[in-house]
């Protein structure tokens, strides 16, 4: 698998989340996509966001979420460039293996006091915890 890096189709609207038209196997709505680029602007230049899963938690798999200098992409990585509402871009790295897990998955922003933070809703899992950062598949 190589990396690529789709372009977002201006026609989609920032209301939605990203779908499949566009290349992309992380579906992020336009909420989170405005948290992201906020939180990738705090973390300095030249910052990537890696997603992923590792094994643990309450339904046997996590999703992990953090950023890394550019330069930590590695040979088979996939790259997904977005651009939030505001105009500001950022970039989603994620590892094969976890590709595999959460192809597909969206992920979205809540400001709600209870539930509120990141949200994963992954069309792969048969089982999800109660607070949603793990699954089993």
């Amino acid at each position: 698998m190589s990396s690529t890096t789709p372009t977002t189709d201006s026609s989609v609207s920032s209301a939605a989340p990203h779908t499949g038209k566009d290349g992309k196997g992380i579906l992020i709505t336009a909420t989170a996509m405005q948290q992201l680029a906020k939180l990738c602007r705090e973390q300095g230049e030249d910052q990537v966001l890696r997603v992923g899963v590792r094994s643990g938690g309450c339904s046997g798999m996590s999703y992990t979420m953090d950023f890394e200098p550019a330069d930590a992409i590695v040979e088979g990585d996939e790259v997904y460039d977005y651009r939030a509402p505001d105009g500001a871009d950022f970039r989603v790295v994620c590892d094969p293996k976890s590709l595999l897990y959460i192809y597909g998955m969206q992920l979205d922003f809540s400001t709600a006091l209870i539930g509120g933070g990141f949200n994963f809703t992954n069309p792969n899992a048969t089982q999800t915890c109660g607070c949603g950062s793990s699954f089993a598949v």
